[in-house]
């Protein structure tokens, strides 16, 4: 009988590439689906970028609106094309996420083994805070894809012997784009200030060619002077880049406060756009023993970029409550962290034993389920279904879109976000506070009813997701 070697099995060869396939399709799939049925509609803040990124024009980086810039084109393009709907609002977060879990994916299995990047990758790209970060339309998760970004060409330049001058050009192409995103300037100088503590990244920096090196340089230099400019023109600027709008040093403790709430409280009562908790126990679990393993190699750079970035989650987290999310960046390293080191410890207890080797897939098929499952589930009904997450979210305009054809819609609130829906529908948009003498046959109310003589009460449109369930209420003209 002809012996059987594993090693030699299409199964066992292929395996990481078959794997990356399969975690590529459910990601894929799941991104792109999931934000049509988890998320209940949208929330202020995503209103809020939608209408400040319709507003955008050619002109106004010159006017000084320079501020998340590349997300708002994004998002203004997205609007324009497929109009004003909840998944035209998503569709750049949605674009935006994908890369970035291309890119922590390329990232992990730049730092360590195939094995453990495999693993890893899928842990936190199925995860609940990923997934809805990629379904969020607000540009949030650009505090996460930049450095991401940065992180994954700087191991591209360490890496090699001899750095491709490209992968230089890209860096300084990417801090410079970055910076323009509120908190990058602090990464920016976390940056500068790890590659001063590093010996070896020292030594890269000054082994660089000298032409690029200098053409890095000068592209830094004159994103800084387009930035400084602005900043003359527009003083307000400084303030959105560094902190947030109306931000109070009085208030930087309280921030982080209410920002690591969503971490570790469990029972699901936080009136937040934040599924509690954002990271389950068996996460937290693991990355607490990736932090463990890496206190022996800590001054290593990969152990010591995980350990600064948590504290520059909590400097962020400080100026926005909502930066919390940043910690899925170094939450990634440590799972990844804590995987080698269960790995490396089982299969140091049976170094010569094939079939210890293969029984471990039993416990980490178990560990998978136990950490995958629950989070999926989570977000899919935790979001549809628990009331002080759900709150945050309004479906007005899918049930606008779905209701009404060429009605005049009243609005008291968001007035210039529902006038965007003209653009693709026959709904005619009146502010409340400047109706016009001429009144319309079919007025359709949103969120009050009006009492005039003049018309008549035809319906009531209502949403299941509100303890108020009436949305719109539809009148018509008497004597039509």
């Amino acid at each position: 009988m002809k012996k059987i070697i594993i090693s030699k099995l299409f199964l066992y060869r292929y395996r990481f590439i078959i794997g990356y396939i399969l975690l590529g399709l459910a990601f894929i799939s799941l991104l792109f689906t999931l934000p049509l049925f988890a998320q209940t509609g949208l929330s202020q803040a995503e209103m809020d970028s939608a209408t400040a990124s319709y507003r955008f024009r050619l002109s106004s980086p010159l006017s000084g609106d320079i501020v998340d810039m590349p997300y708002k084109v994004l998002q203004k393009l997205s609007i324009m094309v497929f109009g004003l709907t909840p998944y035209a609002i998503k569709l750049p977060s949605i674009l935006v996420g994908l890369a970035l879990g291309l890119l922590l994916i390329l990232l992990l299995n730049r730092w360590f083994k195939s094995n453990v990047s495999l693993l890893s990758s899928c842990l936190v790209v199925l995860s609940t805070p990923f997934l809805f970060l990629a379904g969020n339309g607000t540009p949030l998760i650009m505090i996460v894809f930049w450095p991401t970004l940065l992180l994954w060409l700087g191991s591209k330049i360490q890496g090699e012997k001899r750095p491709k001058p490209m992968y230089s050009f890209l860096f300084a192409i990417t801090m410079l784009f970055s910076i323009f995103t509120p908190y990058m300037i602090y990464f920016a100088a976390f940056c500068l200030v790890f590659v001063w503590l590093q010996p070896h990244l020292r030594f890269v920096i000054k082994s660089l060619p000298r032409l690029p090196f200098s053409i890095v340089s000068a592209l830094i230099i004159a994103g800084m002077i387009t930035l400084i400019i602005n900043i003359v023109n527009q003083p307000g600027i400084i303030s959105e880049l560094l902190s947030s709008k109306n931000f109070e040093f009085g208030r930087f403790f309280t921030n982080i406060a209410i920002g690591i709430t969503p971490v570790f409280l469990w029972d699901g009562s936080l009136e937040s756009v934040f599924m509690t908790p954002l990271i389950g126990l068996p996460s937290l679990a693991l990355a607490l023993v990736g932090l463990f393993s890496t206190t022996k190699g800590f001054f290593a750079s990969r152990n010591m970029i995980a350990s600064l970035l948590f504290v520059f989650t909590i400097l962020i987290t400080g100026f926005n409550p909502d930066a919390i999310i940043f910690f899925i960046l170094p939450l990634a390293i440590l799972i990844a962290h804590g995987l080698k080191y269960l790995l490396e410890k089982w299969y140091g207890l049976f170094p010569e034993n094939p079939y210890a080797r293969i029984a471990a897939v039993i416990p980490l098929s178990i560990l998978f389920a136990v950490i995958l499952l629950p989070s999926l589930l989570q977000y899919v009904y935790g979001y549809r279904y628990n009331p002080s997450v759900a709150s945050q979210f309004s479906s007005e305009l899918k049930i606008i879109r779905k209701n009404l054809t060429n009605e005049t819609l009243i609005v008291k609130n968001n007035y210039d976000f529902y006038k965007m829906i003209e653009n693709s529908t026959d709904i005619k948009v009146v502010d409340a506070i400047k109706l016009t003498e001429e009144a319309p046959e079919r007025l359709a109310v949103l969120n009050e009813a009006i009492e005039d003589k003049n018309y008549r009460l035809e319906r009531i449109i209502t949403s299941p997701m509100r303890e108020n369930s009436a949305i719109i209420y539809l009148y018509t003209a008497k004597g039509e």
